[in-house]
């Protein structure tokens, strides 16, 4: 990261970042909300254990000392982290028929959102479908590959009309109805 005299004296002119966002997209640290923090600690942690295949006690408590977990919403990092390792081979089974080649060519980051993302409309019903597929969308673009966020996207949207049917059909009628 650029110091502040850097910053003053680069000839390069700097994208006006959105409010909330940094320039380069990317939410700013002061914007995140205590669940934000905890889906990209889960994140974290849930790369770990499809990368080196890390059992969840011991991902866990690496976790936990990271800097900034403090500020994490730790009940909804448990659930996510011990609840997707738990379901893995469920949510993979729910997740395969809606990709386009096989998963284990799938990037970790992506398939860990999708996880999360399975795991939140099943388990999460207080947190609205449209947000679980934000909150997901947004964790694969500021982590994942390039175009990443836009498959996520594909997924859990096929996801949500099968777990969320009726948030998701209120949404499209209310849709109808203001348009």
């Amino acid at each position: 990261m650029a110091d502040s005299e850097d910053e003053a004296t680069s000839a390069a002119p700097r994208p006006k970042a959105a409010p909330g966002r940094t320039a380069s997209g990317a939410r700013k640290a002061s914007a995140k909300t205590a669940r934000t923090r905890a889906r990209e600690f889960a994140l974290q942690a849930l790369y770990q254990h499809l990368v080196g295949q890390q059992e969840a006690v011991s991902i866990d408590h690496f976790t936990r000392e990271l800097s900034g977990f403090h500020k994490a919403d730790s009940a909804h990092y448990d659930a996510l982290l011990h609840g997707c390792i738990r379901e893995a081979a469920e949510m993979d089974a729910l997740i395969t028929p809606q990709l386009d080649r096989p998963l284990a060519e799938i990037s970790p980051i992506e398939h860990a959102v999708m996880w999360m993302g399975v795991y939140e409309f099943r388990h999460c019903l207080e947190v609205p479908w449209r947000v679980v597929i934000n909150e997901c969308i947004e964790l694969a673009k500021d982590f994942g590959g390039t175009d990443g966020h836009k498959y996520v996207n594909a997924v859990l949207n096929a996801l949500a009309a099968q777990w969320r049917a009726t948030e998701v059909q209120a949404d499209k009628a209310a849709g109808r109805a203001r348009g």
